[in-house]
């Protein structure tokens, strides 16, 4: 039997190749860290893909941007939730960040915030209503006939309601991932919150509005008055209000103006009732959150047990759709993007809900 021996120089190029390909090998984790690295928080968590992100990275949308100057098109996506981290709304690209458009003001929509919220898959949901409870639970003597009590109860079916809105943009914008992510989450997104915080308060009830928390609740009725009454008080007896009905209050809704109002109140000292101007003071009155946003009026308040005064239900989280076949889009170089939603509200105890005015206290 014959022995064959490698050389010095087929040695040499075996140790070579097997350091090439481990070298391969770690600059792609590397690679993998790095991108990883790129998307995490501050807190190194991985941050999830912002809605624009998501429309603009997609598939769907690369492809109707090859397509858009031979032939019209449309796409339709649903895009997946954001987490509640503070960055998840993901960053724009480095070269676009100086050049961000200015937007206008506005407030964070955070009433949905307040209430119990289910998804559900239904056109409707049908729920059970207690109309009637008569309670007569009492001792009884030996052998006597018992006491009856008295149930009733009813059903209900709540049909789901759409909020939506669209803009145009050029053509273009479909080759600027940066720009279509900008104007889907600081315009269209922002937009249906906004208009979904004010039904959720507001609406009416009558098709195509929503059954709000305000139209419903219970009139502020105090249970006593007491001396030298301000607004902070006021507050106080709207929640002794929700608490002698069995609820358990855990948010207050009130105009930016009047929260101001409640946070320049002094003592007769001259000190800040609710703290230093200089501190940092959260919303929260008596443990309560305060929510101030201008869905409601000037001078108003509403304090309730939220998460057992009413059920927000989830039909479908805001979809975009994009298309340049609407009207005459195709010649004018334009793309049609619109962002909806559905959802309804089944108002379930309005007493749990306490709804007043400030009047002329301080």
């Amino acid at each position: 039997m014959t022995l064959q021996t490698k050389t010095a120089a087929e040695l040499a190029n075996e140790v070579k190749a097997s350091i090439d390909n481990r070298f391969r090998e770690t600059n792609s984790r590397l690679n993998e860290m790095e991108q990883k690295y790129a998307r995490s928080g501050p807190s190194g968590d991985y941050l999830a893909k912002s809605w624009g992100e998501q429309i603009a990275e997609s598939d769907q949308v690369k492809a109707l941007s090859e397509v858009k100057e031979s032939q019209p098109g449309r796409v339709r996506l649903e895009v997946k939730d954001i987490t509640s981290a503070a960055a998840s709304g993901g960053a724009f690209a480095d070269p676009m960040r100086e050049n961000t458009p200015n937007l206008i003001a506005r407030r964070t929509p955070r009433i949905r915030d307040l209430l119990t919220v289910v998804n559900t898959s239904n056109g409707s949901v049908d729920w059970v209503n207690q109309t009637t409870r008569t309670n007569n639970a009492a001792t009884q003597a030996e052998g006597a006939l018992k006491a009856e009590s008295d149930y009733a109860f009813e059903l209900l079916n709540l049909p789901m309601r759409t909020i939506a809105h669209w803009t145009k943009a050029s053509v273009q914008i479909l080759d600027d991932s940066p720009q279509l992510a900008s104007v889907i989450d600081n315009e269209l997104r922002f937009g249906l919150a906004l208009a979904e915080d004010a039904q959720l308060l507001n609406g009416d009830g009558v098709s195509p509005n929503l059954d709000g928390l305000i139209t419903n609740a219970t009139a502020y009725s105090a249970e006593f008055a007491p001396a030298s009454e301000n607004m902070i008080d006021k507050i106080a007896l709207a929640a002794l209000q929700v608490s002698l009905a069995d609820y358990e209050p855990n948010g207050v809704a009130v105009h930016p103006s009047d929260w101001m109002r409640m946070r320049l109140l002094k003592d007769g000292d001259g000190k800040y009732i609710l703290g230093d101007p200089q501190a940092s003071v959260a919303p929260n009155l008596f443990g309560l959150p305060v929510v101030p946003t201008t869905a409601i009026s000037v001078d108003k308040f509403l304090v309730g047990d939220f998460a057992r005064a009413a059920t927000l239900y989830d039909r479908q989280a805001p979809t975009v759709q994009l298309s340049t076949e609407d009207g005459d889009n195709f010649v004018r170089n334009l793309v049609t993007i619109r962002c909806e939603s559905r959802l309804g509200i089944a108002i379930r105890n309005p007493t749990a809900l306490s709804f007043g005015d400030f009047g002329n206290v301080a």
